[in-house]
């Protein structure tokens, strides 16, 4: 599975140019194929045949100097310009982006275009939604009262228990049905999408939630979930917390500190989440990379090092399974904790 991820990889986001360089050379670009499997681009890169790369089109949306302009991003293939538009080459400002070319100035336009992350967010997406509405179904044509559900229904409620009983229930507190919606939605975000992230073929494969951008949106729903709906026992313990009075005035030094942690709370559920899945997919690219790196050291190193790649790439895989479910677990639990402590009540004296 992870040499198949791998063969189709390097192609997301690399230029036919640098796609034929690299094959008259003989010898992988470890940046172009390390960066063209967990960046963005333009056009989903499929699989090649013959030589040939087999790539989905994406729709390019751009706003320029000249209006908004919408056409199929294999209008920018190879280099290509298109109505003042290119993708901007490695060197230059704003490289693998859309830029306009306004006169001997490079632009780089209001860009809402449907990229490979933002296509992959929504299969995945519509992903979830099947499976929880499969789920659903179960529940509109039996009494959950007289009879337990069997099959997949009964795989989505055993994870919604779990995870609304031994993880929100005990870390919210006595309101968490409250905070259930968003805290389960969550949960299964992040865990189809890092699933879908290992899968070695379309439409599996999009560095979904090793994407900081994915991941700071979700830190900053747990933030806006912590901060507006904390209560005056909250504010008071950052605003004037119950420490010796030198620590707060007249420098407020443990107000500071509180407030500065407000951020970091989020902060930290952001860099986690990306670093942890960023990391897993570079890892298994790295260990696969080593039966191309070797080729020219002879058949017998060459395939020696090749089983252990392989064997080691399989081990890794099974393991990203595991690291899938535990960063969702783990988001999803600081992301109560969190929200509990905003709830606390002050001890009855």
């Amino acid at each position: 599975m992870a040499i198949a991820m791998v063969a189709a990889a390097p192609a997301a986001a690399i230029p036919a140019s640098s796609h034929d360089a690299t094959e008259e050379s003989g010898e992988l670009d470890m940046h172009e194929y390390l960066f063209g499997h967990i960046g963005d681009s333009y056009g989903w890169h499929v699989t090649t045949i013959n030589g040939h790369h087999v790539t989905i089109p994406l729709p390019v949306i751009v706003h320029g100097k000249s209006g908004w302009h919408v056409f199929s991003s294999s209008k920018l293939a190879h280099g290509e310009s298109y109505k003042g538009f290119r993708v901007a080459e490695d060197g230059e400002k704003y490289a693998g982006k859309v830029v306009e070319q306004v006169g001997s100035d490079i632009v780089k336009p209001f860009d809402i275009s449907i990229t490979k992350n933002v296509f992959g967010l929504m299969v995945n997406s519509l992903v979830l939604v099947i499976l929880v509405l499969l789920g659903a179904r179960w529940y509109k044509k039996h009494d959950a009262r007289e009879e337990a559900p069997k099959g997949f229904a009964g795989i989505v409620e055993m994870m919604v228990m779990m995870v609304e009983e031994d993880i929100i229930k005990d870390c919210v507190g006595k309101d968490y049905k409250r905070y259930s919606p968003y805290l389960l939605t969550a949960f299964f975000f992040i865990f189809i999408n890092n699933l879908m992230g290992i899968v070695p073929f379309f439409p599996g494969g999009a560095n979904i939630t090793g994407n900081i951008a994915i991941t700071l949106f979700l830190a900053v729903c747990t933030f806006l979930a912590v901060n507006l709906f904390g209560n005056k026992h909250y504010y008071k313990d950052i605003i004037w917390p119950e420490v010796p009075s030198w620590l707060k005035v007249p420098l407020p030094i443990m107000p500071l500190i509180e407030i500065i942690g407000v951020f970091t709370k989020p902060f930290s559920l952001m860099i986690r989440l990306f670093a942890n899945i960023l990391a897993g997919h570079i890892m298994i690219l790295g260990v696969v990379a080593v039966i191309f790196l070797t080729a020219k050291m002879g058949i017998a190193m060459n395939a020696g090092l090749s089983v252990i790649a392989v064997a080691f790439g399989i081990f890794l895989d099974v393991l990203e399974l595991l690291v899938a479910f535990l960063q969702a677990y783990v988001f999803t639990m600081l992301s109560s904790v969190f929200i509990g402590l905003s709830r606390q009540e002050p001890e009855a004296e």
